[in-house]
């Protein structure tokens, strides 16, 4: 398998080439993934003035057997782009192996420890017998964010508030593009309202824009309320 290097709307001396294959080890790579088919690496440069921080992206795409993996970012040159889009790969084909491996060295559960990894499940004692309801400890509850849980529930709330300037849907596609995501929250420069915008098949995008019904948050006239009660 070779690493294939091209450059959309920019040229990709030979040097950046030799880089790369430096960088992206393919024997490092195959044995964190043994099905890969195809290494491709595309070097982009944004001509806005304004994103000069960022004006030269690099995008990673490892296709195999298995899901895709992509990763990006952007730099004030290709080589720190590189080098931060490798990283990110690494990170991902790790994460992925890991979840194989887990999956792989998964095993039964015992009846007896049945209860302390399902949730409702009976209680057993030592005999294997179900112990009844008003024999067992009570069941703990604790609060998180604006809900009650009780016990030891598979279900994690984590709540996270971001200062957000408006932006237009191409910039919230290029900053979702360059975070890795399959989705991007943002507030419309336009509508001023929030928007999501995500992607579909192959490299289509929907936006979702949500707008506060009006029937819903408009109070009652006290005009309303003295004509029912006459």
């Amino acid at each position: 398998m070779d690493i294939v290097v091209k450059g959309r709307k920019t040229e990709v001396p030979e040097r950046f080439r030799k880089h790369v294959a430096e960088k992206l080890k393919l024997d490092k790579i195959q044995k964190l993934d043994g099905k890969v088919i195809s290494l491709d690496v595309e070097v982009s440069k944004e001509p806005n003035p304004r994103q000069a921080d960022r004006c030269d992206r690099v995008e990673i795409t490892l296709r195999s057997r298995g899901p895709v993996i992509r990763a990006e970012a952007a730099a004030s040159d290709p080589y720190a782009a590189l080098d931060l889009a490798a990283e990110k790969l690494d990170a991902r084909l790790r994460k992925q192996h890991d979840k194989r491996f887990s999956r792989r060295g998964a095993r039964r559960i015992p009846a007896a420890e049945v209860a302390d990894h399902v949730p409702g499940a009976a209680t057993l004692d030592g005999t294997g017998a179900i112990v009844p309801q008003d024999e067992q400890e009570s069941v703990p509850t604790k609060k998180i964010g604006s809900l009650e849980i009780q016990g030891e529930g598979p279900l994690v709330v984590r709540e996270k508030t971001h200062e957000a300037a408006p932006m237009t849907l191409d910039q919230a596609l290029y900053e979702m593009e360059l975070v890795g995501h399959d989705f991007y929250l943002f507030v419309d420069s336009e509508t001023k309202e929030p928007s999501v915008v995500y992607r579909r098949h192959a490299y289509d995008y929907g936006v979702i824009h949500l707008r506060t019904d009006t029937m819903v948050t408009q109070a009652p006239s006290p005009e309303a309320g003295g004509a029912l009660g006459g």
